[in-house]
């Protein structure tokens, strides 16, 4: 591994404090990025956000928010997220729309989380805001796709992402989607988490397609270039492909 993205998102448990996500925001930006340095030599980059669960704070929220302009000008922050809907709240659609209007006028690419529960009526939803909000969909990922959602953002300019992870899709669901929809747009990704995940979900999703008969450049597309042009979309991407 050369270079990764790591968005802010729900750490576990919720937090109490405006001051535990600036915390957190200097934790990913700083420490995070000199140790993948120091670690593996890898270039780490991060998107930033109030993500949905704790939009159902208020007055929490609305001070996260007021800072997080700050902290998209920091050298290694490529873009806002993960951000989207995750009880589907006036409060978290409120914090959507407000980051997706942050996003736009510093032409940052947005990385938008899909709800667990009543997926594709959110995804729905997230959609109509896009819309609304009239963003520029090709700075946009809407993540966290499943076979139950394909039809509704394939209906878009937005990218869209798969999260191989337990509770979201598996490799061999995700490839079976990628045969029937293509590749263009397509991006795959991984977890560190909590609950069982693997960091090396991808590769191990390549090798899939490649036993399967894939084309090489084709499983280049969507395992490094589409998300390689994705996030080049950032003034702040400097990795270099070669």
């Amino acid at each position: 591994m050369e270079c990764c993205v790591e968005p802010a998102f729900w750490s576990g448990q919720d937090k109490q404090h405006a001051e535990s996500f600036f915390d957190y925001f200097e934790q990913i930006i700083d420490f995070e990025t000199k140790r993948a340095d120091r670690a593996a030599g890898i270039d780490h980059y991060v998107t930033i956000g109030l993500e949905p669960k704790e939009a159902n704070y208020p007055e929490m929220a609305e001070r996260v928010m007021d800072r997080v302009p700050e902290y998209l000008d920091r050298d290694n922050v490529i873009g806002v997220g993960e951000i989207g809907l995750d009880q589907g709240t006036e409060e978290e659609e409120y914090a959507f729309r407000r980051q997706l209007r942050m996003a736009e006028e510093r032409e940052l690419p947005v990385i938008v989380h899909t709800p667990h529960t009543s997926k594709p009526e959110g995804t729905e939803r997230i959609v109509e805001m896009i819309r609304d909000e009239d963003v520029t969909q090709e700075r946009i990922v809407i993540d966290h796709n499943t076979e139950n959602t394909i039809d509704i953002t394939s209906q878009t300019d937005c990218w869209i992402g798969f999260t191989l992870y337990p509770g979201k899709i598996d490799d061999e669901t995700a490839i079976d989607i990628l045969e029937e929809y293509g590749t263009d747009k397509m991006l795959l990704n991984s977890a560190a988490d909590w609950d069982p995940s693997d960091p090396l979900a991808v590769p191990k999703a390549r090798d899939k397609m490649l036993d399967r008969g894939w084309d090489r450049e084709e499983v280049r597309k969507v395992v490094f270039e589409n998300p390689y042009e994705f996030f080049d979309q950032s003034p702040n991407f400097e990795y270099e492909e070669y």
